[in-house]
């Protein structure tokens, strides 16, 4: 007999369908082929860490077993002696620099896209996926940004010659993305996305005085406004993953998970730095109403990514407003909070969501259990 799969049906019972059930329903004319074949992959996909999940909790998954990474630790050092082989080939044999890194990164590139041909596409391990994803981006950006960038405009504090490079290393992971459908990829290029943004808006605006007028929105220059849209954009293509898979056992859930984890901090950042900077008592009001705000948000789309961006700011506003006693009496408060919230998480939702039934799609967000 087959390896059996289980299906949750609506009346919260647990049915068990095995292969011989699947091939049975082949045979009777009530699967096709295609069908038993799709059904099949989608119950092996679900299992590892999504088998014993509890209602209403989100699949996270990053390695199935410590084969996973060994085989991580072995792509690293390989990639550290790819990188100290052609580092002192490219010492003793000096030409032209430019041309010798781009034809290293295109070596590079033939060799991580065979590899995540066997691990991603083969042998669909989590880990590997992640690392190879990672090691993609970064031999596209050096390959790209030696070929491409001028150093004596480098040199000179002009980093316009960095625009094309960085945008055609952001392509190159949408690329790898597009054949190899790696969750954790699309993190990537969001983050490229952001960064190229910031990287047009430095060039004609110039460079920002201090990291946080990336988040400042009374700073000088567009920068968190970028922050601000760049976030939002974000937010919106996780939420169309989400609500293409609200039953989250697809590969899309995962994709709008990794979205959620770029979304969520550069929308926080942006809104409580800019409350923070008013420093009076409205603005403590304000701040601490917009971190409720984000954690309802959290609640009903069900990703606990935006609660856990909000935390930080939340420690701070009781480290700014309160005096040592009562700061720590708040993060204790918090602690209690949290941990209420995450055992109780799906019973919140589930009375929350009661009353926004005529104004929100719930059919295309997770079931409330």
């Amino acid at each position: 007999m087959g390896q059996p799969i289980y299906l949750k049906t609506d009346i919260q019972d647990t049915a068990m369908i095995d292969r011989d059930d699947i091939r049975a329903a082949v045979g009777a004319g009530l699967l096709s082929e295609a069908q038993a074949a799709s059904l099949a992959a989608l119950a092996d996909s679900r299992r590892g860490a999504r088998e014993n999940l509890e209602p209403g909790d989100e699949p996270f998954e990053l390695f199935k077993g410590f084969n996973e990474i060994f085989i991580v630790i072995g792509l690293l050092i390989l990639t550290s002696g790819w990188v100290a082989v052609n580092s002192l080939s490219a010492i003793s044999e000096i030409t032209n620099i430019q041309v010798k890194v781009g034809t290293t990164a295109a070596v590079g590139a033939v060799i991580l896209w065979a590899l995540s041909e066997y691990f991603i596409r083969r042998r669909r391990m989590v880990a590997p996926a992640i690392a190879l994803s990672l090691l993609w981006a970064g031999n596209a950006a050096t390959g790209l940004t030696t070929y491409f960038a001028q150093p004596f405009m480098l040199g000179q504090q002009d980093f316009s010659s960095l625009q094309l490079p960085l945008a055609l290393s952001v392509v190159a992971i949408g690329v790898h993305w597009l054949w190899f459908r790696v969750p954790f990829a699309m993190a990537l290029i969001a983050v490229g996305v952001f960064a190229w943004a910031l990287m047009v808006a430095a060039n004609q605006s110039g460079t920002p005085r201090d990291f946080s007028d990336l988040f400042l929105l009374s700073a000088d220059g567009p920068f968190a406004l970028i922050t601000l849209a760049v976030g939002g954009l974000t937010f919106a293509i996780a939420m169309m993953f989400d609500m293409s898979d609200p039953h989250r056992v697809t590969r899309r859930s995962a994709q709008g998970f990794w979205l959620h984890v770029v979304a969520a901090p550069a929308l926080v950042n942006t809104v409580a730095l800019s409350l923070l900077e008013g420093d009076s008592d409205a603005a403590y009001t304000l701040l601490l109403a917009g971190l409720i705000g984000f954690a309802v948000v959290a609640i009903v789309i069900d990703r606990r990514s935006f609660l856990i961006a909000a935390i930080g700011y939340t420690v701070t506003l009781a480290a700014i407003v309160f005096d040592g006693e009562g700061a720590a009496m708040s993060v204790l408060l918090l602690g209690v909070f949290l941990v209420f919230l995450g055992a109780f998480w799906a019973r919140i939702r589930a009375a929350l969501l009661r009353p926004l039934g005529a104004i929100l799609p719930l059919h295309k967000l997770p079931p409330s259990h």
